[in-house]
């Protein structure tokens, strides 16, 4: 069954409806209730005071001693009523019979109600309710004394009830009357308000509200970018769980400082100039970020910064081990090609009967490769990096380049957190940025050097090109920065080393001036707790 939702400012005018009626009737009601008790106290203490005051006139009590007393009390009873405003001034004597009434006709009759007791028997001045010959009335009863003190007569004034209700329906209407303008300005408050709470809301309703907040949590959560949101005081108002995951971060981070949580240079700088920035790449902690802006704005300015970010150092890193692999199977595929070229030859002498020439080449390859496999296989114990400097040296062959490994060389089996594709990216691209700027020398040499005495694990390697010259070498780890010439895209192989280099906690230095070569040496550390500063200078070169 569909609900039927009601919208915000109907539901804020039904509540106001509502609590103003409410109000209202309850109001009317207490208000009626006491204004009844205090109209009909008021009139029956008027009643009583008025009844004393007849009581005790002198011509009254003077006029008890004629002959005929309604001549004279008639008289002076109507010109009382009519001043005073009273239903009725009734005088009577000691027996109930009427010397004065407003209808002349009741002159002479017994009075009724029988509420004179208390006055002709006791002498006592009362207010009383009781029903006469012109309706239910409340009346003031005062006895008349003589000069000796008997009790001789009895005065009655009172007021009709339905006047005095009457009374009352004119007061309640005049507050109902008032009510109803309080009412009607509530109501008209209402709808002003339910407008402006919808302004403020954008024209949606609660329940549309709650909608999008449950969206805007899923959508959150299943994204695979972090996503954090600021106010304009840099205070945190939103950030989902990728965004933890990737800043390091555990539990609820709102109203927290963004300082030291996550570059907040770059959000305030988008808070200063309220202009987006896209793919800003840039280094927090031990990850490589890329960061897209948005200022939040409305019609007063800029509110906060909404800033999505994801991880950019898995993906490079994936990248950067295709690359190498690639590399790797082309140098791979270079040193079968060589060795394919070789065998060729070795065929054509043996055919051409030049077996000395043959035997000869037998043994300088069978020489180089001794050498060089006993220091690969029996110096070098881990075959992560033999695996490597075998591809290398087939390269180095198929480019006629001279590739030495110093006979010092001595390498144990790395540790377990420095892994392949680590030393895929950082041997790879010194070893390609060697051949390269080998390439066209008289005499092309690059020579590698490892061990692993001491505390770190050295790499060196040294080539006999051109040379850096000192302007060049601040340079060299810089992404895009290349000396080379060409469309193709260049200027990341060093720039990736580095980055690898520093993932590992290390250092990487590079030595060169001009005409003399280059000599660039990775230190590893052992132990990847070792030292919290290692690899934090990023400006390891010198000039030899």
């Amino acid at each position: 069954m569909r609900t039927i939702k009601v919208s915000l400012q109907t539901k804020i005018f039904g509540l106001a409806l509502s609590l103003g009626l409410l109000l209202i009737i309850l109001m009317s009601g207490f208000y009626s209730y006491m204004e009844s008790k205090q109209i009909e106290e008021n009139k029956g203490r008027l009643a009583l005071e008025l009844s004393k005051t007849v009581s005790f006139m002198p011509t009254i009590i003077d006029a008890f001693q004629t002959s005929d007393p309604s001549k004279t009390i008639q008289a002076i009873a109507e010109k009382i009523r009519k001043e005073t405003g009273a239903e009725f001034v009734v005088i009577g004597n000691k027996d109930g019979i009427r010397y004065s009434h407003p209808l002349t006709t009741k002159i002479g009759q017994k009075m009724t109600g029988g509420d004179n007791e208390r006055a002709l028997v006791q002498g006592e001045y009362y207010i009383s309710k009781a029903e006469g010959t012109l309706g239910p009335s409340i009346r003031g009863k005062s006895p008349i004394f003589n000069q000796q003190g008997e009790i001789i007569g009895i005065v009655s004034v009172g007021y009709l009830l339905e006047d005095v209700h009457q009374q009352i329906l004119n007061n309640l209407r005049r507050v109902l009357i008032v009510s109803f303008f309080a009412l009607l300005i509530s109501l008209i408050g209402s709808v002003l308000l339910g407008r402006n709470i919808r302004r403020d809301t954008m024209g949606l309703e609660p329940y549309e509200i709650a909608s999008l907040y449950k969206e805007k949590n899923a959508v959150l959560h299943a994204v695979k970018e972090g996503i954090l949101a600021i106010d304009k005081e840099g205070y945190i108002t939103m950030m989902n769980q990728q965004a933890k995951r990737l800043l390091h971060l555990q539990g609820s981070v709102r109203n927290m400082k963004v300082d030291g949580l996550f570059p907040s240079n770059y959000l305030y700088e988008v808070l200063r100039t309220g202009n987006s920035q896209s793919d800003k790449e840039m280094v927090w902690n031990d990850k490589t970020i890329i960061v897209n802006s948005t200022p939040i704005v409305d019609e007063n300015g800029i509110k906060g910064v909404v800033a999505s970010f994801r991880d950019k150092t898995e993906i490079e890193q994936m990248l950067n081990t295709i690359s190498e692999v690639k590399r790797y199977s082309e140098d791979l595929r270079a040193q079968t090609h060589e060795f394919t070229n070789k065998l060729y030859v070795l065929m054509g002498l043996l055919q051409l009967g030049e077996y000395n020439e043959a035997i000869n080449m037998i043994q300088n390859e069978t020489q180089t490769l001794q050498f060089q496999n006993s220091v690969v296989f029996n110096q070098i114990k881990d075959t992560k990096v033999q695996a490597i400097l075998l591809g290398k040296l087939g390269k180095a062959s198929e480019k006629k380049i001279n590739f030495e490994i110093i006979s010092d060389s001595y390498l144990e089996i790395l540790p377990s957190y420095i892994k392949l594709t680590n030393l895929i990216v950082i041997l790879g691209n010194l070893f390609d940025n060697a051949f390269d700027a080998v390439y066209k020398c008289e005499n092309p040499t690059v020579c590698f050097f490892a061990t692993d005495i001491g505390s770190d694990i050295i790499f060196e390697i040294s080539d006999n090109g051109k040379g850096i010259s000192d302007v060049e070498i601040p340079l060299l780890f810089e992404r895009g920065f290349t000396s080379k010439k060409g469309t193709e895209p260049r200027g990341f192989g060093l720039s990736n080393a580095e980055e690898a280099v520093l993932e590992l906690n290390g250092i990487i230095e590079v030595q060169s001036s001009l005409e003399s070569g280059t000599v660039f040496t990775v230190y590893l550390p052992k132990n990847l707790q070792g030292d919290e500063n290692f690899g934090n200078d990023k400006s390891g070169y010198s000039g030899r």
